[in-house]
């Protein structure tokens, strides 16, 4: 029997977060502004790093790739979210549904694989300096970003290979602001035990063996320095911290979220809206602060931008000019 006989169900309807009015407004202007501070804070590093030569080393394109994936994890959901947060009927279509679920884990397999790709840059840079740019050469940098993507389609293509089938036919209520595989599974008509027992070790263990991978990482890194030099070692744990910071702040929900998938509560939806909306936010800004060449070089390029724009205002005002000119330099030949 094929899905569209098993299927009743043409729609989801998101019960949200809150009833209350107050909380919702308060939910609507943090969404809103952390929404559009992720996307100008990402597209301003992507458009930094891809402008400025003095940042065309590894360690930047790695970066300004987790920006670009970080425009696709605040924008994969969270419009949506703002737009149905006043809405009294939030819906979805079962198509909407399904294509939200593919892109979310394609795009958090990704940037799981891209931070263990820059743990692996950073461990280089600090204990085989001599080697970066030999190990980090340009065939290296476009191999690990083609295997995060790779990873993230092969993580989501399995997780959707595990649903696809799955027979609706009611109720068709999600208790949350957005499509997800624990709460939708839940209201599949078949017992869906085995398949949470999947998920989990699909996306749980996915996500909790990146995590240690890169904490074990970060630690061999510090005890490796600090055998060769004190000072070192605080230089190193300087460098790190940035990193760290993104990855318990990336990975912490996502564990919580599917480590324990059969239970879900209501702070899962605010935790989701946290490293939906508030994770992308931060990222650019832990690396821009961090990062004193990363500063300085969107000064530069701030200064270029105001520069174009005085030149294009000059150009636009000469536009304006020249057919007066033309016409006075006309009255005095006619003279």
């Amino acid at each position: 029997m094929d899905r569209v006989n098993q299927t009743s169900v043409s729609e989801f309807v998101f019960l949200g977060l809150t009833n209350s009015w107050d909380i919702q407004l308060l939910l609507f202007v943090f969404s809103s502004v952390f929404y559009l501070a992720s996307v100008l804070g990402n597209s301003f590093i992507v458009f930094t790093v891809t402008s400025d030569p003095h940042l065309h080393s590894p360690m930047y394109f790695l970066l300004a790739n987790l920006s670009f994936i970080d425009l696709g994890i605040c924008s994969v959901a969270s419009p949506k979210m703002i737009c149905d947060i006043f809405r009294k009927h939030k819906v979805i279509s079962f198509s909407g549904c399904i294509t939200q679920m593919f892109f979310i884990h394609l795009i958090f397999g990704a940037e799981m694989v891209l931070l263990v790709a820059m743990a692996f840059d950073r461990y280089v840079a600090i204990c085989k300096p001599l080697h970066y740019l030999i190990i980090m050469c340009p065939r290296m940098c476009t191999s690990l970003l083609v295997a995060a993507w790779i990873i993230g389609l092969i993580h989501s293509v399995i997780q959707m290979a595990f649903v696809i089938n799955l027979p609706f036919c009611g109720p068709n209520e999600l208790d949350s602001f957005y499509c997800d595989f624990p709460r939708f599974i839940k209201l599949a008509c078949t017992d869906t035990y085995r398949l949470q027992f999947m998920l989990t070790a699909n996306t749980g263990f996915m996500s909790l063996g990146a995590f240690l991978i890169l904490i074990i990482s970060y630690i061999f890194i510090l005890v490796t320095v600090q055998k060769h030099s004190s000072s070192g070692s605080s230089k190193a744990l300087s460098t790190l911290s940035s990193h760290i910071i993104v990855v318990i702040l990336f990975f912490c929900p996502i564990i919580y979220f599917y480590a324990w998938p059969f239970n879900t509560s209501h702070l899962d939806k605010f935790l989701a809206i946290f490293d939906l909306t508030v994770t992308p936010f931060l990222n650019p800004v832990i690396y821009t602060i961090k990062n004193k060449e990363m500063r300085l070089a969107m000064k530069r390029v701030c200064r270029g931008l105001m520069s174009f724009r005085k030149i294009s205002s000059m150009m636009i005002i000469r536009q304006e000019l020249l057919p007066s000119i033309i016409r006075k330099s006309g009255k005095r030949n006619c003279k």
